[in-house]
């Protein structure tokens, strides 16, 4: 097996790209070539993209820690259950504290700003010994979590900012991901690969969260570098919101764009769950057309790459082992000891191998057996 160590190095200098500041980009933008100097390395990326494939059997995570602080009360904010990732850490979650022996109680806020107040507020009246942040922009909500820091209420979270690993300057410790640019930057390197370097894009993005916007970010830097390839656009809509724009957008973009759109990029798998139907309904005008999502690897994604239904990839998240590690990196702090600050790898899922590792199941789940090293550690 090659290692992934160098993975994310290969990734931040694969075709002489720069890292740029985050900023938004929610209007969709021309079609675009490379100047010779970002001309893409194809042969790296390649070796990046098969590397990102492989069974994900080794543990490169701790393998010591506080055992378990018994009988902790842990209040969980969700951003929205409907989001297929959301759901699969809030059941890692669960999961997780009925093996280290904690009470839960879980918070929606359905995707609004009314509902994270909410939310926050009914969570806070719990009077919780730690909380977790699934989905949550850390950034955005810092002055609705200082009462956590104020009650020296441990806090740490799931996809809550734009940085995987230990956080500083804010309320949240720890934000468990896979590194999020790393992510999209596998994402569009997959689309570059699968079409040989002559995709049509049409990037979808959330401008609400600044993780989506790094991540959008990220892919449009690999698209705008490949010579052949064509930017067409870059659309914002609202997860919360995707169910209602997406059928209508999709029809927008294909009556728009017509054949020369021949590559989907997402922020999120939940885009697709709206965009294929409208796909199915434009017959042999949709046809063809690829669909590759820089996280979360929901169900429904899995269901789309097995079927070969437009949808040939996902760089999935490990949901339900980040559930198990968030309970680790919470139970660290209850405990007085600092975070581990480990970021797990990038996977992307295809037909070629969603066989392994729980694809089988809907969801990737790595064969590494971290639930009995967690319990070795909790000593439970």
């Amino acid at each position: 097996m090659r290692s992934r160590l160098g993975l994310t190095a290969a990734l931040l200098v694969l075709c002489g790209l720069c890292m740029r500041p985050v900023c938004g980009q929610s209007a969709p933008q021309p079609a675009h070539r490379a100047t010779a100097d970002t001309a893409l390395d194809l042969a790296a990326m390649q070796r990046a993209v098969d590397s990102a494939s492989e069974p994900a059997s080794h543990w490169s995570g701790p393998k010591s820690g506080p055992s378990a602080v018994a009988g902790a009360s842990i209040a969980i904010i969700s951003e929205d259950l409907r989001n297929g990732g959301v759901l699969g850490v809030a059941k890692g979650i669960k999961e997780a504290a009925n093996a280290i022996g904690w009470n839960t109680r879980v918070y929606d806020a359905h995707g609004t700003a009314e509902g994270r107040s909410k939310a926050v507020a009914a969570a806070l009246a719990l009077q919780p010994d730690g909380a977790i942040l699934v989905g949550v922009d850390a950034g955005e909500m810092k002055q609705d979590l200082q009462p956590f820091a104020a009650r020296r209420i441990p806090l740490v979270g799931w996809h809550v900012g734009p940085i995987a690993g230990a956080m500083t300057n804010s309320p949240v410790a720890m934000n468990v991901s896979t590194n999020p640019l790393d992510v999209a930057r596998l994402t569009a390197m997959a689309a570059v690969i699968q079409s040989g370097a002559r995709a049509g894009v049409v990037v979808f993005t959330d401008g609400n969260f600044q993780i989506a916007r790094a991540k959008t970010d990220a892919m449009l830097d690999v698209i705008r570098a490949c010579r052949d390839c064509r930017l067409l656009a870059v659309r914002d809509v609202a997860i919360s919101k995707s169910a209602e724009q997406m059928p209508a957008v999709t029809d927008e973009l294909l009556a728009q764009y017509g054949k020369s759109w021949n590559y989907a990029l997402s922020i999120n798998d939940i885009y697709f769950d709206y965009a294929a139907p409208a796909l199915t309904r434009a017959g042999n005008m949709g046809r063809g057309l690829s669909m590759l999502s820089a996280g979360d690897g929901s169900a429904a994604a899995f269901l789309r790459i097995q079927a070969g239904t437009f949808q040939t990839g996902t760089v999935a998240e490990p949901l339900n082992f980040q559930g198990w590690q968030l309970v680790d990196e919470l139970n660290r702090l209850l405990a007085h000891q600092p975070v581990t600050g480990y970021v797990s790898p990038v996977h992307l899922v295809t037909a070629a191998n969603i066989a392994f590792d729980g694809g089988l199941q809907g969801q990737f789940d790595p064969g590494n057996g971290y639930r009995n090293l967690y319990r070795g550690i909790w000593k439970r």
